[in-house]
């Protein structure tokens, strides 16, 4: 009986501290989450709004010509539409939905 009561008076401390430790753990990588989760959502409105600025800049198709600006231009909208891969869901759902 007198082991039993020493083996808990050991262990439950022990546990105590690793259960508040992984939860001080836990509640730092969520406020991280949170955090990449809000740069994310930012980032993927800079692309929509840098997105419709490219297609308001070339609606006329003056920059199709084959000259330095006109490679310039296809250029940026080739790294545009690779970083458009980048979008959250939420958005790629969006443009399901005005389609």
């Amino acid at each position: 009986m007198i082991i039993t009561i020493i083996v808990l008076s050991i262990v439950t401390p022990i546990l105590g501290y690793t259960t508040f430790n992984l939860l001080r753990k836990v509640e730092k990588l969520e406020d991280v989450i949170i955090d990449q989760s809000n740069y994310i959502e930012e980032f993927s409105k800079q692309l929509d709004i840098a997105d419709k600025r490219l297609e308001k800049i070339d609606e006329k198709g003056s920059f199709k010509s084959d000259d330095e600006i006109g490679w310039f231009f296809t250029q940026i909208k080739v790294i545009q539409k690779s970083m458009s891969r980048f979008k959250t869901t939420n958005d790629a759902e969006k443009e399901k939905e005005k389609k």
